[in-house]
């Protein structure tokens, strides 16, 4: 599996994770679905007034957020002679990532690992709308993030 991950960051945000860790992540994380092939990401980092403008247009929601993951919208003809197929690209707020790792008193990395995990699930079809999706979600989360040597992210102090 050969997996490439473009880490944007038109706004310069000051982040503690680089695009060789997020890397191992996403590939743990298609590993533990069984998701094979050369794929691309693309991960951005946002400030919050663009994740609160992204939430406000694609979910209808008049505030900022984590992570948003968007699927790849390039037909299956284009994927097909492409050297990669594109997964999607994963928004993330390292803002609301600080501030969110602070309350629940977990570190900063963990907390990207687990929402780098979550929208690369996001993108390979996985949702939490209803109950029992949530609950298969999260148990592939917390199998992915004990792999990696993390904590169950869904345990707050």
């Amino acid at each position: 599996m050969n997996v490439i991950v473009d880490l944007i960051n038109d706004n310069k945000i000051q982040t503690t994770i680089d695009s060789n860790v997020i890397k191992n992540w996403v590939v743990t994380a298609l590993k533990s679905i069984k998701v094979d092939g050369d794929m691309s990401i693309c991960i951005k980092l946002v400030n919050t007034k663009e994740a609160a403008e992204l939430n406000l247009k694609y979910r209808k929601k008049d505030t900022a957020t984590n992570v948003l993951s968007f699927s790849s919208l390039m037909p299956n003809s284009l994927q097909s002679v492409l050297p990669t197929r594109h997964l999607g690209d994963v928004v993330i707020c390292p803002e609301i990532v600080k501030s969110e790792a602070a309350k629940q008193c977990k570190s900063e990395v963990a907390h990207y690992a687990h929402l780098i995990i979550h929208g690369t699930l996001h993108l390979n079809g996985f949702e939490h709308k209803t109950e029992n999706d949530a609950k298969n979600m999260e148990e592939k989360e917390i199998k992915i993030m004990e792999k990696l040597g993390f904590p169950n992210p869904y345990l707050v102090v």
